[in-house]
């Protein structure tokens, strides 16, 4: 089985599974993750939220933050042309 074939096998159980091992550092039966176990089981819940579920769902999602306008109050931004203010 190659890892694309691997990858797709993952069910929605299988990626809880997974998922649980990377944040607890452990298996359900309580060994230890090694180091290169946890990359591996991280890479797999990525891949697999990357194909299965919306973007906000991802690990690491940072939504992201409405555009704010800096150097005025005025918080009415329509499309309208404002005069340049110098400073001097």
């Amino acid at each position: 089985m190659d890892l694309k074939q691997l990858l797709n096998a993952i069910t929605p159980e299988i990626y809880e599974n997974l998922k649980t091992a990377v944040e607890l550092g452990k298996w359900a039966d309580g060994n230890k993750l090694s180091s290169e176990q946890r990359q591996l089981c991280m890479q797999a819940v990525i891949a697999y939220e990357h194909k299965h579920l919306p973007p906000e769902q991802h690990t690491g999602f940072i939504p992201p933050e409405p555009h704010t306008f800096c150097g005025d109050d005025d918080h009415d931004h329509a499309e309208t042309e404002k005069p340049i203010k110098w400073v001097e």
